[in-house]
This record gives C-alpha cells, sequence and structure tokens, in this order.
C-alpha cells in the first residue's frame, strides 16, 4: 500500500489546482439555486475534457518529455502561442485564487489584518514551500493536502444530509434566462478546469518520473484517481450546497471572497456551531492546494517554454519565474484591485476561447509520429475526444454569443 501512494503524485496535484473556486463558489452555488438540477452539466464537462487531460501525463510517461516538447514539435507557433496565453493569465488567475484563499484564512482565525496582509502571508507560505522544498515536498505535500480536503469535504456532506429534512429531487434542468445561462456556462466551463492544467500535469509526470519510475498504466491510473477526486469532491459542494441553502431563500454576495466568507458562516448557521472547524478547514484546504499547486506550476511551463523557445537552459528559471509571479500577483491585489474583476474577466475569456486550441493541440500530439504506437489512444477515446472538441467549440461559440 504504501509503496503504491509513492508513486501517486500528478494526478492528486492536478486535483489539488482544479479544486478551487469552480468547486467551493460555483458548485455551491449550483446546488443552493438548482438543488441536483445541473448534476448533468458536471458529468458532462468532465466526461468531455477527460480526454484532453489525460492526454497531458500519457504523452509525458511514453516519451518522458512534456506537452510543450511536443507541441515544438509539431510547430514552434504553437509553443508560442501558449507562451503568451500563459502569460496574459497567469498574474489574474494567481491573484483571485490567492485571495479567495487569504478570505478564509481570514475568517477562520478572526484576524482583524487586512485581506492584503493575508494575502501576502499565504504566497509566502506557498512560496518557502516551493522554493525550498521543490516538487518532491510538493509531491509529498500534495498527498495530505487532498487527504484532508476530501475527508472534511465528506464529513461535511454527511453531517448536511443528517440535518436535512425535505425531499430531496433529482430533476434535471435547463437553466431559462439570460442570468441562468451565464451562470451555467461560467459553472461548465471552469469544471473542472482550465485545459492548459494538461500542459502542467505533464510536467509535473515528468518531475515525477525523475523521482519513481512509473509505467504508463500506472500513470494513468494515477491521473484517474486525480480525475475521480476532482469529479466527487464536485458533487459533494453541490451536495452541500442543495442541502444546505437551497429553497432557503438565502443570497448570496457577488464578490468572491465575501461569498467564501458568507459560505462559512451560514454553513454553520444551518449545520450547528460544531460543524464550523469542519466547513472552514475544508474551504480554506481547498484554495490553498490551488493556490500552491498553481504558484508552481505556472512557472514551471513559463521556464520549459522559454528554454525551448531561446534553445538554453536557465540554472535559475524556475526561482525567476515563480518570484515575478509572486511579486506580480501581490502588485495586482495591492494596485489594481478595484480592476480585479476586469482582468478575471479577461482572464476567464481567453480561458475559455483558448480550451478548443488545447484540445485540438492534444489531441493531434497523441495520435503524431511524436508518440509511440502503443501509447496511443484507443479508437474510443479518439471518438471521445472528436465529440469533446466539437462540444467545446460549440460551447465557445455560445460563450462569445451570450456576452456580446
Amino acid at each position: 500500500m504504501f509503496k503504491f501512494i509513492k508513486k501517486l503524485g500528478p494526478g492528486l496535484l492536478f486535483a489539488g489546482a482544479a479544486i478551487g473556486v469552480s468547486h467551493l463558489v460555483q458548485s455551491t452555488k449550483a446546488g443552493a439555486d438548482f438543488g441536483f438540477g445541473l448534476v448533468w452539466a458536471l458529468l458532462l464537462a468532465h466526461f468531455c475534457k477527460y480526454p484532453f487531460f489525460q492526454f497531458g501525463p500519457r504523452y509525458a510517461a511514453a516519451t518522458g518529455e512534456s506537452l510543450l516538447e511536443g507541441y515544438q514539435k509539431m510547430s514552434k507557433n504553437a509553443l508560442r502561442a501558449y507562451f503568451v496565453l500563459t502569460f496574459a493569465t497567469m498574474f489574474t488567475i494567481q491573484a483571485a485564487v490567492t485571495i479567495v484563499t487569504a478570505g478564509l484564512a481570514a475568517n477562520l482565525f478572526g484576524s482583524d489584518a487586512s485581506i492584503f496582509i493575508w494575502s501576502l502571508l499565504v504566497t509566502a507560505v506557498a512560496f518557502l514551500l516551493l522554493t525550498l522544498g521543490k516538487y518532491k515536498l510538493l509531491d509529498n505535500l500534495i498527498k495530505y493536502i487532498v487527504l484532508v480536503l476530501t475527508l472534511t469535504t465528506f464529513i461535511a456532506v454527511s453531517i448536511a444530509f443528517k440535518n436535512h429534512t425535505q425531499t430531496i429531487h433529482f430533476r434535471q434542468i435547463i437553466p431559462q434566462g439570460a442570468l441562468e445561462i451565464g451562470f451555467l456556462i461560467a459553472f461548465m466551463g471552469w469544471m473542472p478546469g482550465p485545459l492548459d492544467i494538461s500542459v502542467w500535469q505533464s510536467l509535473w509526470t515528468v518531475e515525477k518520473q525523475k523521482e519513481t519510475k512509473t509505467t504508463l498504466k500506472q500513470t494513468l491510473l494515477d491521473f484517474n484517481i486525480g480525475y475521480a477526486a476532482t469529479l466527487s469532491i464536485g458533487l459533494c459542494f453541490v451536495a452541500l450546497g442543495c442541502f444546505v441553502f437551497y429553497g432557503s431563500g438565502d443570497t448570496f454576495e457577488g464578490g468572491a471572497v465575501k461569498f467564501s466568507q458568507q459560505l462559512v458562516s451560514m454553513y454553520t448557521k444551518n449545520l450547528g456551531p460544531s460543524s464550523y472547524w469542519i466547513i472552514a478547514f475544508a474551504a480554506l484546504t481547498t484554495m490553498f492546494s490551488t493556490s500552491l499547486t498553481t504558484l508552481d506550476a505556472s512557472p514551471r511551463s513559463m521556464l520549459k517554454a522559454t528554454e525551448l523557445l531561446g534553445k538554453r537552459n536557465y540554472k535559475y528559471g524556475y526561482w525567476f519565474w515563480i518570484s515575478f509571479l509572486a511579486i506580480g500577483t501581490l502588485c495586482i491585489l495591492l494596485f489594481f484591485k478595484s480592476e480585479m474583476a476586469w482582468l478575471i474577466k479577461i482572464a476567464t475569456i481567453l480561458s475559455f476561447l483558448s480550451a478548443p486550441f488545447y484540445a485540438i493541440l492534444n489531441l493531434s500530439l497523441i495520435c503524431s509520429k511524436h508518440t509511440p504506437i502503443e501509447a496511443r489512444p484507443s479508437r474510443f477515446l479518439i471518438t471521445i475526444s472528436v465529440l469533446g472538441i466539437l462540444f467545446l467549440i460549440g460551447f465557445g461559440i455560445w460563450f462569445v454569443v451570450s456576452r456580446f
């Protein structure tokens, strides 16, 4: 058992990166507003995106290279496009997850310090963990983080179910009206996460292979465990939203920080004071895992892209990019906080519209001559991938039409 757990890593890192605002905020809102009526949307999003996330560790395990090396072999312009897209969104995404984590930490510890001070503390802790412990510490730490996150979330759902007195309905709902459709688009678009996480997954897999040699079968099992955890936690937060808030008449704040703080207090009110630490710790663990993994992944991917484009290695490249991201994140939170909503909207749009780009690129690479024949996906998985690409393109068009 210990050897099996030791071989796990990149899949759980995927879960840590994906389980964040999309689960804590949007899944809870889905349950609060629609009960279990949007479970179909959550399952569909996971089903359609599964192949493209899986192709990251599949390619890395088969070739010993990340998807970025594969992108370069196919087209240097694809690698350049990845660099530009990541640079355009990484600061805003990091700022968004950091400020929510900071809000939850302030709420949990009852401090009067400003949100910026808490954001600084969250960033500093994550920065020190990653620069001192590097991938090995991250790999070991995420096992405990995901375990704590899973246990506390399941305990919270059990308490909510026990206290729930209303009849539970599983009738599926198609949202109507501009606001409801807008929420559905955001819910499915970010669930379980942006497709560029597949690149992060491939980089983590390469790092894991340096430490512990694993077969393709073991790598895919690791990914499937992480993906199943992501799906399960999403369903749990939908259930929590349904059991605690659906039909209660409670309304939520619009901002992510105020919403997350209000979420904990409302859970406590409905489930009893004894549930406070469970809910608060589950929420904080959810967001800190995202803050930690994104602070590692973006610098790691930007370093690799820079080295490939510049055709040279940078000894202190990771240190430079993680410092650059940390400082840039704090600058946004300090000087551009009033523009955060606008910046997040731009990052969201870029993530939505770039999804088909990553999907097509990943499918083309995994089916190309650059991937060993024995590691290429089955016809069934390729068929799902094609359907997934059509879904993402249609989804992107729907998003643009609804927004503009």
